[in-house]
């Protein structure tokens, strides 16, 4: 029997549920947990507990996180990420300059409107299944805490990355 934890990289294209399942099988532990879940489209470190070291998943799942994304400047979806359907487009861009001295409204106790191709759970289906569905309903926003947010790249004119 395994006990610890695994890192998994996670790929496009695989929902974190499918990963977690071929991971149980090619380990054969019984019980496994993981910190989080990752839309299918999403790629990413995945942190797993097998056995034992499940007993410690709540740490792991109230823990700060890290993420690194870029963002397209000057389009508008309406699932807030590069799957959706184009709502608005916008001629303007900001400067590195006009990056840099906004993040600081972006960081501390913020609200924050989920998109909806999240994973979190409305009547017990997440909510980027209900959007692939093209089920309508709403997220509420919440209270997220926001510590650091860096300018990691400014690519260029239409996209950057944090």
């Amino acid at each position: 029997m395994y006990s610890g934890w695994i890192n998994l990289n996670k790929d496009v294209g695989i929902s974190s549920a499918k990963a977690i399942y071929k991971l149980k099988k090619i380990t054969g532990a019984r019980k496994v947990g993981h910190a989080g879940t990752l839309d299918p489209l999403a790629s990413g470190v995945l942190p797993v507990a097998l056995g034992e070291a499940t007993k410690a998943m709540s740490f792991a799942v109230n823990s700060k996180k890290a993420y690194e994304f870029d963002i397209a400047w000057g389009i508008e979806t309406d699932s807030n990420d590069s799957e959706g359907n184009v709502l608005a487009k916008c001629k303007n861009r900001p400067t590195k300059k006009d990056i840099e001295v906004s993040l600081a409204k972006f960081t501390g106790l913020i609200e924050q409107k989920p998109p909806i191709f999240s994973a979190i759970r409305l009547k017990g289906e997440r909510s980027y299944e209900l959007a692939r569905k093209n089920i309508n309903f709403e997220l509420n926003s919440r209270k997220v805490f926001i510590d650091k947010l860096k300018l990691l790249k400014y690519i260029n004119q239409n996209k950057s990355r944090f």
